[in-house]
């Protein structure tokens, strides 16, 4: 996994609420093995008319070639429905590196911290700020310091996030990683446990 510390990037603004993860990345299009390749088909049946790739909904924000960014901020009840890991993996692959929302499912946030997404979970005040920014505006984000800040503002806020899966988004690993970061460690108590 990428390593993620300090992110400042345009956004991607989705205000709808409720979105689940049927909508982020339909069932039809999860019978890959591997991780690689659902980014095209993220909100798949909101970016095209009849499964066409050829024919953009020229309404949905991610067919906006005037929005870009590696930050997606989603309106309340982010990746509600099915536990579904494609839904992260979609994310990640279509190049967002955060998301945003009021609100995350539980199984939804799990699954983007174990595949290097953060989820960040702000006030609703704060996210109504972020949606009545211009395309232009930028958030910056310190996870190091559990901070964003909307750039144009200088408003910040705190997010909380698991101490264990900030230290392997900080550096960049899976939970295999994290313990073979802590061989020796492991090595040294076995041999002296008594």
């Amino acid at each position: 996994m990428n390593k993620i510390n300090t992110i400042h990037s345009r956004f991607v603004p989705l205000q709808e609420e409720n979105v689940d993860t049927d909508q982020i990345i339909p069932a039809r299009f999860l019978k890959a093995t591997t991780r690689d390749g659902f980014g095209k088909n993220l909100f798949r049946d909101w970016r095209y008319h009849n499964d066409n790739e050829l024919e953009p909904k020229q309404d949905f924000i991610l067919n906006d070639a005037s929005y870009s960014g590696q930050i997606l901020v989603a309106g309340k009840n982010f990746g509600c429905g099915s536990s579904r890991e494609h839904a992260a993996w979609a994310i990640k692959d279509y190049g967002f590196l955060v998301v945003v929302s009021s609100f995350f499912a539980d199984i939804f946030k799990n699954n983007a911290l174990n595949n290097g997404l953060l989820p960040i979970k702000v006030s609703e005040a704060f996210l109504a700020s972020i949606f009545a920014l211009d395309k232009e505006a930028t958030l910056s984000v310190s996870l190091e310091n559990q901070t964003i800040t909307i750039d144009a503002t200088g408003a910040v806020e705190t997010f909380e996030i698991n101490a264990y899966k900030k230290t392997c988004l900080l550096n960049g690993y899976d939970d295999i990683d994290y313990l073979i970061s802590n061989k020796a460690a492991i090595e040294n108590f076995e041999k002296n446990r008594v």
